[in-house]
């Protein structure tokens, strides 16, 4: 008789991932890992049992939860089912080569596929290709003019939530002036009918307060043979600008371009990856993500219109460790910067994180290193981070790198967050500081926040300091709406770390910091349950705008596909719905909205046919400036549709207008104005409070308000008066500096000025819309005070004022030279409007500049 096998079936059966797993299929090593968390193998399962089929597909595991092991099981599941070659990216080089150390170590085949294409291993390659092993790379070996990687069955892009940062940023030519000053003149120059000489001799010149800050909007569609010139000129730039070009060259007229001193970026909104065949062809997208929000940053980071969610099926998410949060600025003392020196120094090993340049975060980590500690940067870690892991002492430096550095256990104990990461590229400065559609961004911001101060507690028994240092973060998370964004666990971490630094002697921090770090008897009886008693009262709350964002995502998605493909009737159509959508989020998203609404009526004017297309779109930009009220005062620097009539002034700038039109007809005596405007400069770097309210005095002078320092006490340092059409007071703390919160009687002192004001006026109540600004450099308000702030008080640098009186000097200093040769009135006047327009000189403007920092919550 013979023997019988299994009947033959025509569909073969495979076990599960995570059945793959537990089976002992796996060849894995000695030095793999005990066994899957429950809440990797609840999501494995799900992914199994529901969504094999789903095309983009997002799958929430949070910071320190362990996200590379459940996505190398589903890529090599998929593998083994042989439905096509399954690509595993990641955002950079040295994240490939941990994953790559991981799927060798759990029994999994992959081969690195980095770098130059050149180099790959031919046979490794041919493996990836053939389904015998899983690809492993980064997201730009995907997304690149020209990918050379396999058509792939599955892609699964580990750090989803950094999408935007490797892939919107690669979709666009960033050029950096302090690195290729011949590129950007190359640029500036095609750019620069849309500039008046003056701002391009001031962009070409060496940088002045004003003019280096200012983020710059410009759409070259408008004019095609500007639009020609940009083509032309970014066609001379060598690599890697031509490989950048090429990514969207055939939808440069659908491009913004960011203009500021510092450099010149031009990308659109939203990147182009359906022209991408390794990406849009795959069969299935899976994103790992440690957030999933809801608010579509997933969708705009990698273009695609529909991403189903899938949140931890567990319904207790996973810790991952006990952070010690530490707010030097906060401190007695302030010495923030000496207070984080001194915590460093209590184990000599640190990883600093920052957004600003490599150079200048590599700089600040070798201030942080105390003597004999080694300063380490991005090229000492290029390899991987065994380098830094291993020693003994060192502290790191490393520039926005929010994401994917596992530094568990002894490895590292201290992670240093240094500034708000808000404003990583110019796209993101324009939106944030000029737009106000910094909600677009919230999601975004938060998720850096929350990824940088998980990398020394990847496991739910690590522990580390978190030092948040910086005026701007530390701000931040003074808000309660973004404290409250927060998971739980997290926001009891921050409150206790506010409440614990808050007006303490620095050597009390430095105990606190020990006993943390110790970890014994001491920490779990006297911290561990006050850190508990805060996560009992912790809620997460849906950070304002995140539906209507949500809803307008998909819309947002398709209209920018069909600008890229000039397509521009039904990308207006589409960006107008979305607007519409964005518009149910209320006065939290109304930048935002003015934004989508100005680029739909650009759209509709570039694609019209017929003159009612042409005054619809007109009618679209009416409409922008109307949701963007007073603020987002971008709009007034761009240039009018053809056939457009002039937008009229708001009556505070028609007041302003007139009365510098008038100053310069009156008995000038240009060099005493001159001397005033040095003056007024000059004082305004003193921290002498009497010489700063005179210069601030003169400031408002020059903006064509009447000036004035209020009689008797607790009155504001400076009035400035535009008729009956706005006011604006202005209280100075130029001794202040950046340590320690602003004093509630500051508040309260800023909250009656305006009144006072009126009274003195002989009138009821100050215009409506008339701002209090306290100047100061102590921009952080204690949470308990700030809801005493009336809603119109508002915190302002001393950094800004600077700016500001800048952009005056260079103001008057044209009208100075320009005004005599302009006999008629109505001419004078307008040349007036355009150069203070031209500097963000109008009192709007002004108004816009100073109130970005409101002190009440909710704002």
């Amino acid at each position: 008789m013979a023997f019988q096998g299994k009947t033959k079936r025509t569909q073969p059966q495979f076990p599960s991932p995570e059945e793959l797993y537990l089976s002992g299929t796996l060849p894995r090593t000695t030095a793999a890992v005990d066994g899957l968390w429950l809440h990797q193998g609840d999501v494995i399962r799900e992914y199994a049992e529901h969504h094999q089929k789903t095309p983009d597909l997002a799958l929430e595991l949070p910071t320190g939860s362990g996200k590379t092991i459940p996505g190398l099981l589903i890529a090599e599941w998929v593998r083994r089912r042989s439905e096509g070659p399954v690509i595993y990216a990641t955002p950079t080089k040295q994240l490939a080569r941990q994953v790559l150390a991981t799927a060798r170590r759990e029994g999994m085949p992959g081969h690195l596929l980095i770098g130059s294409h050149k180099n790959w291993d031919v046979v490794e390659e041919s493996a990836v290709e053939g389904g015998e092993a899983i690809g492993i790379t980064t997201y730009s070996a995907i997304f690149n003019s020209s990918p050379k990687l396999p058509q792939s069955h599955l892609i699964v892009l580990d750090d989803a939530h950094a999408g935007e940062q490797f892939v919107g940023a690669e979709h666009g030519v960033t050029i950096r002036r302090y690195e290729d000053p011949e590129s950007y003149e190359v640029v500036l120059t095609a750019l620069s009918s849309f500039l008046s000489g003056l701002l391009l001799q001031r962009l070409r010149g060496e940088p002045d307060p004003g003019a280096h800050h200012q983020v710059r909007l410009l759409l070259p569609a408008i004019n095609p043979s500007a639009l020609a010139k940009l083509d032309a000129a970014l066609a001379t730039l060598k690599e890697p600008y031509k490989f950048d070009f090429a990514m969207i060259r055939s939808g440069l007229a659908s491009c913004c371009v960011y203009l500021s001193y510092s450099g010149i970026q031009i990308r659109p909104v939203i990147p182009p990856t359906f022209e991408n065949r390794i990406f849009s062809r795959a069969d299935q997208r899976i994103y790992l993500s440690a957030t999933l929000g809801s608010g579509g940053e997933l969708e705009r980071a990698f273009g695609r219109a529909q991403i189903v969610r899938m949140p931890l099926p567990t319904k207790t998410p996973p810790r991952s460790g006990r952070r010690l949060f530490v707010f030097p600025d906060l401190a007695a003392g302030g010495d923030a910067v000496g207070l984080t020196k001194r915590i460093v120094g209590v184990t000599n090993k640190a990883l600093v994180l920052s957004q600003e340049t490599l150079a200048k975060t590599e700089a600040a980590a070798t201030l942080l290193a105390g003597d004999g500690t080694p300063a380490l940067g991005r090229d000492d870690v290029e390899q991987g981070l065994d380098v830094f892991a291993k020693a003994p002492t060192g502290v790191l430096g490393l520039a926005n790198r929010y994401d994917g550095l596992d530094l568990p256990g002894q490895a590292c104990r201290i992670v240093v967050l240094g500034g708000k990461p808000d404003a990583v590229g110019l796209q993101e400065k324009f939106l944030s500081e000029r737009a106000e559609a910094s909600v677009a961004l919230a999601e975004r911001l938060r998720t850096r926040i929350v990824q940088g101060a998980g990398r020394c507690t990847r496991g739910p028994n690590d522990y580390a300091v978190v030092v948040v240092l910086g005026s701007d973060i530390t701000r931040y998370f003074s808000r309660p709406e973004n404290r409250e964004a927060l998971e739980p666990d997290l926001q009891a971490e921050v409150e206790f770390g506010w409440e614990n630094s808050r007006g303490t002697d620095p050597d009390e921090v430095i105990e606190n910091v020990k006993m943390f770090l110790e970890h014994e008897a001491a920490w779990r009886e006297g911290g561990e349950p006050l850190v508990a008693e805060f996560r009992q009262d912790a809620v997460k709350a849906e950070s304002p705008g995140a539906e209507a964002l949500g809803a307008s995502s998909a819309t947002e998605v398709e209209a920018w596909h069909l600008a890229f493909r000039s397509e521009w009737v039904a990308a207006s159509e589409q960006l107008q719905e979305a607007a519409r959508l964005v518009g149910v989020g209320g006065d939290s998203t109304r930048g935002y909205r003015g934004l989508l609404l100005y680029l739909s009526g650009v759209w509709l004017h570039l694609g019209a046919q017929d003159e009612t297309q042409r005054a619809r779109a007109r009618a679209l930009v009416r409409q922008a400036v109307a949701a963007s009220s007073v603020r987002g005062t971008w709009l007034k620097e761009m240039p009018e549709l053809p056939g457009a009539e002039e937008v009229p002034l708001a009556s505070m700038d028609v007041i302003a207008v007139n009365a510098i039109a008038a100053r310069l007809r009156g008995q000038l005596r240009p060099n005493r104005l001159t001397e005033d405007l040095q003056k007024m400069r000059e004082a305004l770097t003193q921290d002498d409070s009497t010489v700063y309210e005179g210069g601030l005095t003169i400031l408002g002078s020059f903006l064509g308000a009447e000036a004035s320092k209020p009689k008797g006490q607790g009155r504001c340092d400076s009035a400035w008066v535009w008729g009956t059409a706005i006011w604006m007071t202005v209280e100075a703390k130029s001794e202040q500096h950046s340590d320690g919160l602003l004093p509630l009687h500051d508040i309260r002192q800023a909250n009656t000025q305006l009144d006072q004001l009126a009274a003195d006026r002989s009138m009821d109540h100050p215009p409506a819309g008339s701002p209090a600004i306290i100047v100061s450099d102590r921009l952080t308000v204690d949470p308990q005070h700030a809801p005493a702030a009336n809603a119109n008080v508002y915190l302002a640098s001393t950094e800004i004022i600077q700016q500001l009186a800048g952009d005056v000097s260079t103001v008057w200093s044209d009208l100075l030279t320009s005004a005599a040769g302009i006999p008629a009135e109505q001419t004078l006047r307008q040349y007036v409007r355009s150069v203070m327009t031209e500097h963000g000189c109008l009192p709007s403007q002004v108004i816009d500049r100073l109130t970005q920092n409101r002190i009440r919550p909710g704002g």
